[in-house]
């Protein structure tokens, strides 16, 4: 992938969140239900999301009682999220930082409980590029910590169609998607517990995804 994709991505994103503030509604994601029942489970008290949008995942969690820390690298859609949260109640529990994840994840090593990552990882993002960032959420997540993830998988209709970017990057309406294969999420579970690789759909078409559930060893 280049850096002018990347950059393209970047202000496609900005313009989509601009244009359509509620593109995703105010209900949480079906993923983001299922991790908010897990981290309660584990009592995670901190938790990170990564590609956070306009928020209507990580507000779902500050409503379950977590403290959220929620990055994204759209200023709008960041200030949407604000917007909500103050809306909701729930501003003091929720902490936003514009963060492209191709650079570091601006947090200190086990400083959090639990990570989510709902189509972040299948963005505009090489294989290089993937590995760093799951090595980074370890870095930050507690010894216990909980990483969950969806992707869009080489199932999905779309896959090998559109334009093509290399690395299984495909291009739809300006959207660039990183399809995964099952190697892949292996790969990315070295030196994790990996607990669960489930199977959903989603929306149109629909997007065949994977929800990867994967544990920070203790």
């Amino acid at each position: 992938m280049t850096a002018d994709l990347g950059q393209a991505q970047h202000t496609h994103w900005q313009s989509v969140y601009q244009a359509n503030p509620h593109m995703y509604g105010d209900q949480p994601s079906d993923p983001a239900r299922y991790a908010a029942d897990l981290f309660a489970t584990e009592r995670a008290g901190r938790v990170l999301e990564l590609g956070a949008g306009h928020g209507r995942d990580s507000l779902s969690f500050a409503r379950r009682g977590f403290s959220v820390h929620a990055l994204d690298f759209s200023p709008e859609a960041l200030d949407q999220l604000r917007a909500r949260a103050h809306q909701n109640g729930v501003a003091d529990r929720i902490t936003t930082t514009v963060h492209d994840v191709r650079a570091p994840t601006p947090l200190p090593g086990d400083s959090v409980d639990g990570v989510f990552a709902h189509m972040l990882l299948c963005m505009a993002l090489s294989t290089a590029q993937i590995h760093a960032l799951v090595a980074d959420i370890r870095r930050v997540l507690r010894p216990g910590g909980t990483l969950i993830y969806t992707v869009r998988h080489t199932g999905d209709a779309h896959y090998g169609t559109g334009t093509a970017h290399g690395d299984d990057i495909y291009e739809h309406s300006g959207f660039a998607v990183h399809y995964f294969d099952s190697a892949l999420v292996e790969d990315l579970a070295q030196q994790w517990n990996l607990r669960e690789i489930h199977a959903f759909e989603e929306g149109e078409l629909p997007r065949r995804l994977w929800r990867v559930t994967q544990v920070k060893p203790g």
